[in-house]
């Protein structure tokens, strides 16, 4: 009985003690997260700088203190997770960017970003497969399988969107910016799905059947995944629009909005979806129609929420990356082949940066091809920028290399430890040298434009200015704002094919005006509190 009370005494004080030590990690943890954000500002007109390297270095720099006071015993406060990048961090992230991106640019380019990526994440990831297959055998790593070897190219294929995010701006350049987030978007779910695909089959037995059935997962994913994410947008629009929550009280508005949002990516995860896809999507439609449908107040509190919990994850998930490059464990099994552990990082370097070049150069020539107007079509510089911008790899290829080669995040195999410490050296070096770069390299390569918010300011401010001209809270609401009349209307079969994204836009609006909005609300909805005058006299004139 004695001895009963004893251990259980001693593992409450266990449990004490591990408690503690959580408080005190993550006080640590929110206190880098403060310096990130104020550093962050100080180096704002830094040509080299942004935050996201910031966050990488503090990361690192803080990773080394903590292996210094621990006697070279641990390096991290916090264990990398597949399930918090994956279920907690991602989200808001893909989210924000669906929910502010300007969608005429996006939906004009859809073609091409769809070329990007799709079809250049699998030329990406042939190339990175065949590559390490040939040099990886002989540097001697270990016994790696086929398995391991295409795994190798889905997880090096991914590149790292909300690190691009940060460097282009959608005003600035907003052609470039429609084309490097939509195709990290679309690369991110497709080398998502390419993993997976990759462990499910059984590639002892490779025929035309395994292509053909990849192909047909692939597309479903893709399609299904996009509906999701537009019907339960669709939902939270009609929902709001129905109810008019916001007349008893704004938090339970913006309650369902981020609720709603959050719910499209679980249950794309729950069916097996590409969750990533699903909620931006959804971010789209949320932005067409139920941010519309929400009151005035409730509009400026889910638009600085949203970027304001994407901007913290993208922090989070940097010094997060940052603090786990230096864990002791992963770099003991390779302390004895320092030299194999450099050589392979250097050459899935190199693999990346061929990989990359294979396809961005000759879809971007397949593409200018269809495009009849020089504007539209993709210049070589933007071409090198689109190829630079890319180059870039972070916590996606983090988490898809613990999910292949450790164990609840733990390896044993020295073959393994070294593809996890050549994931990280990657991404460290990719994200510092390559990010470092990318802002100097845009200045040199395109000529300085006025900033176009320099240009709203005056037109906001202008009291003759009507008030379709007037810009909106949200940046991605301008491109609604253009007049269906003001676009060319083609005359023949000819005209239409040489202008098919102004006049499917024009059959879109004419649509969306006619059948979606009078159910869904969106742009010039004005809420109704069920049963007042307003409403019956609304009812009466229908």
């Amino acid at each position: 009985m004695v001895f009963e009370i004893s251990s259980v005494v001693s593992r409450l004080q266990m449990l004490a003690t591990s408690d503690h030590s959580s408080v005190v990690s993550m006080n640590l943890f929110v206190a880098l997260l403060c310096g990130c954000i104020v550093l962050g500002h100080l180096l704002e007109e830094n040509r080299w700088m942004n935050e996201s390297i910031t966050a990488l270095l503090i990361g690192v720099t803080t990773g080394v203190v903590i292996l210094l006071f621990s006697g070279g015993k641990s390096s991290h406060i916090l264990v990398f997770s597949e399930d918090l990048f994956f279920i907690y961090l991602l989200p808001p992230i893909i989210f924000n960017a669906g929910f502010q991106v300007k969608k005429k640019q996006f939906f004009v380019n859809f073609m091409t970003i769809m070329l990007f990526g799709a079809i250049g994440t699998l030329i990406s990831c042939a190339v990175i497969t065949l590559g390490a297959t040939q040099t990886f055998k002989k540097l001697d790593i270990g016994p790696l399988d086929l398995g391991d070897y295409l795994a190798i190219g889905a997880i090096f294929a991914a590149t790292d969107s909300v690190c691009t995010l940060q460097v282009l701006n959608q005003d600035e350049t907003p052609l470039l910016y429609s084309l490097v987030f939509g195709e990290g978007v679309v690369n991110d779910a497709t080398s998502v799905v390419l993993f997976n695909a990759i462990q499910s089959f059984d590639l002892n037995q490779i025929d035309s059947s395994i292509a053909l059935h990849f192909l047909g997962n692939f597309l479903y994913l893709f399609i299904a995944s996009t509906m999701l994410g537009v019907l339960t947008g669709l939902l939270s629009a009609y929902i709001i629009k129905k109810l008019y929550i916001g007349r008893h009280s704004t938090d339970r508005e913006v309650a369902l909005v981020m609720l709603m949002a959050y719910l499209s990516y679980m249950l794309a995860e729950l069916c097996y979806l590409s969750g990533i896809l699903t909620v931006f999507f959804c971010g789209i439609v949320m932005s067409h129609y139920t941010w519309h449908n929400v009151t005035e107040s409730s509009r400026i509190t889910t638009k600085h929420s949203f970027a304001t919990l994407s901007f913290v994850a993208e922090i989070f998930i940097f010094l997060y990356v940052g603090m786990d490059a230096l864990d002791i464990e992963k770099w003991k099994f390779v302390s004895d082949s320092p030299g194999t552990s450099i050589a392979a990082s250097s050459v899935l370097l190199g693999l990346i940066l061929l990989g990359r070049a294979a396809f961005v150069f000759p879809l971007s020539f397949i593409s200018n091809l269809a495009k009849k107007s020089p504007n539209e079509k993709i210049s070589f510089r933007q071409q090198v920028i689109i190829w630079w911008a890319g180059l870039m790899r972070g916590a996606v290829s983090m988490a898809l290399a613990y999910n292949q080669f450790t164990m609840s995040g733990h390896t044993s195999l020295q073959s393994n430890a070294i593809m996890i410490t050549s994931t990280i050296t990657v991404v460290l070096v990719s994200t510092v040298v390559f990010g470092l770069m990318t802002k100097p390299l845009i200045r040199l390569l395109l000529p300085h434009t006025p900033h176009p918010k320099e240009l709203n300011i005056v037109i906001a401010t202008d009291p003759s200015t009507p008030k379709s001209a007037t810009v909106p809270l949200l940046g991605s609401a301008q491109d609604s704002e253009v007049d269906i009349d003001s676009i060319h209307r083609p005359s023949s079969i000819r005209a239409l094919l040489r202008t098919p994204t102004h006049t499917v836009h024009r059959l879109w609006r004419k649509f969306d005006d006619a059948f979606m909005r009078p159910v869904f609300g969106g742009r010039g909805f004005v809420p109704v509190e069920p049963g007042s005058p307003t409403e019956r006299n609304g009812q009466q004139w229908r």
